[in-house]
């Protein structure tokens, strides 16, 4: 299962959209069943790429700092490479036309939120599609929840119980640490302040975000030649298993990585 940041050709290509698109078709192609989950940006053209809303999988209401937020889920498919493509939409976070910045450069003040909203979104579609993943690999830092979610506030749940966590470090940082009361919108049932790691006593900045997904995974990726040194040296030191750049012909060590997860 892949939580993606940027999937090509929704979004513009970059290295992390290339990756996004490419891994799962080449992992499928190895025969391994996958899913892969998006935000539907407001940028993404839903009449070209043909997106449509699952009515079945849509209907909840995700409740952050106080507030009921609509879950609508889309559904595409990239039909050259056979992969079905999940969208997290909701029009308060992600109707804007670009990405995690407006035009000028400026991040949004709610990128908290939005990444709180994906993350919970993502999660919560897999328990109605019924689906047990075996590797869920976080592709990108507004994925960066999901590692804690899974192993504290869906810990006991049967469809995540087993599974193994996988995180890419990127060197997509931002540059606005998040909102001051980012730690405690983050806890749910489940999710306490003890398990943020220090996170409520920090900036949320990109380094702090990257080191609370690393601590909750079962292996770290670095996923470019110039993924963030530091997160990576964090991960190494806490003993995460670990996967070093492995080139551009990276499919069958993204495997083998998995396999030896499991």
């Amino acid at each position: 299962m892949y939580i993606s940041q940027e999937i090509y050709p929704y979004l513009p290509e970059t290295e992390m959209s290339k990756m996004g698109r490419f891994l799962p078709q080449a992992v499928q192609e190895r025969g391994r069943e996958t899913r892969t989950f998006m935000p539907k940006f407001g940028l993404i053209n839903e009449r070209r790429n043909q997106l449509h809303e699952v009515i079945r999988l849509s209907g909840m209401n995700l409740i952050i700092d106080d507030t009921d937020h609509p879950l609508i889920i889309k559904v595409a498919s990239i039909q050259s490479a056979r992969l079905q493509v999940y969208f997290i939409d909701n029009d308060d976070y992600f109707q804007r036309r670009h990405l995690t910045a407006d035009e000028n450069g400026v991040e949004y003040p709610d990128n908290d939120e939005r990444i709180i909203f994906y993350a919970r979104g993502v999660l919560e579609t897999v328990k109605k599609l019924r689906w047990t993943p075996d590797i869920i690999h976080c592709q990108g830092w507004m994925t960066a929840l999901a590692p804690l979610y899974i192993k504290k506030a869906y810990e006991d749940d049967p469809f995540f119980r087993k599974s193994k966590i996988v995180y890419s470090v990127f060197n997509d940082d931002f540059k606005t640490p998040l909102c001051e009361s980012f730690s405690q919108k983050i806890l749910v049932d489940g999710v306490e302040t003890e398990h943020l790691n220090g996170l409520d006593k920090s900036a949320a900045d990109f380094t702090a975000l990257s080191k609370l997904a690393v601590d909750y995974s079962d292996g770290v990726i670095q996923a470019q030649p110039t993924a963030n040194k530091n997160v990576m040296d964090y991960a190494k030191a806490n003993g995460k298993k670990l996967l070093a750049y492995p080139g551009e012909d990276y499919a069958d060590a993204y495997v083998e990585f998995y396999d030896s997860l499991m």
